[in-house]
């Protein structure tokens, strides 16, 4: 029997700061060429976490692997396999986009193309122009472009669209759609919930150091009750919130045809990802760490 490697594995990981549990026994798996989502809010233990995979942090319990090896044994030999993009990062000013990759490129062994890497992220006509003189928008794709250079596998993506505006945000949801497609394995952190239900296969949502919820994102929305019908009649608007709604649905259109009326403005609202997850963060619900 074959046992297939995970692109990464954590198993009841702990890593306190003093009297502070910031990660509680968590465990999680991700596939490779899998997009998986860590939410939750500050101070959840979403970065420690990160950290921790990423070889930089040390635990105080549990078992974590990346591509089959401990993280912080792994060395330089695993780190060349990496790429991470953090919240924020201060590359050189005075270089150009160009020079910035190609210094990067330089500590790998087999990196990719630079100017290859450099059209990947959208930074082509940026090519020469100094770190300096980009936009916050230009300068996230650098620390894209930089984090690839490398061809890592996997990716670690901390708040990747953070200061984009919305036509930057959906350029890079494709280019992260693009990334999948070649592959890569990709660890996402982000406050954007639409950005998780839009690009990632799974998401593990995190409060106060556990996990309460982990599933794809259809999965999760498809077991919260609530839903929504919404019309007009008489000129004011009736909300019906049901865990029913094909039954409500069919009783209220029977009764408007029954009656030759219309319901004006009829829509029916399902609970996207970010409301599962503002009920899973408020209430606090927990089935412990959810499906391995």
């Amino acid at each position: 029997m074959v046992t297939v490697v995970a692109a990464l594995e954590v198993r009841d990981l702990r890593k306190s700061y003093g009297a502070n549990e910031a990660v509680a026994g968590i465990s999680f798996r991700v596939e490779a060429g899998e997009v998986f989502g860590l939410l939750g809010p500050n101070g959840a233990g979403k970065t420690t976490t990160v950290e921790i995979l990423e070889g930089y942090r040390k635990r105080d319990g549990g078992e974590v692997t990346v591509l089959g090896v401990d993280p912080e044994h792994g060395g330089r030999a695993l780190r060349e396999r990496i790429g991470v993009v953090l919240q924020s990062s201060e590359l050189p000013p005075t270089l150009t986009v160009r020079e910035v990759h190609r210094m990067f490129a330089g500590y790998y062994a087999h990196p990719r193309d630079v100017d290859e890497v450099i059209d990947l992220v959208g930074l082509e006509e940026k090519a020469a122009a100094r770190v300096k003189t980009l936009s916050g928008g230009q300068k996230r794709r650098l620390d894209l472009g930089v984090a690839l250079v490398g061809d890592p596998e996997p990716l670690y993506l901390h708040d990747p669209t953070t200061g984009f505006d919305p036509a930057a945000r959906r350029t890079a949801w494709e280019l992260v759609r693009a990334l999948r497609g070649l592959g890569k394995t990709i660890l996402l952190t982000t406050h954007y919930l639409d950005e998780a239900q839009q690009l990632a296969d799974r998401v593990a949502v995190i409060r106060d150091g556990r996990i309460v919820k982990q599933g794809s994102p259809a999965e999760l929305i498809g077991v919260a009750p609530r839903v929504e019908i919404r019309y007009q009649q008489d000129g004011r608007d009736v909300v019906i919130e049901t865990d029913e709604p094909t039954r409500v649905l069919a009783e209220l259109t029977g009764a408007a045809a029954a009656a030759g009326r219309e319901l004006e403005s009829l829509e029916v609202v399902r609970p996207s990802l970010e409301d599962v997850y503002l009920d899973l963060i408020d209430n606090g619900v927990s089935d412990g760490d959810g499906p391995a």
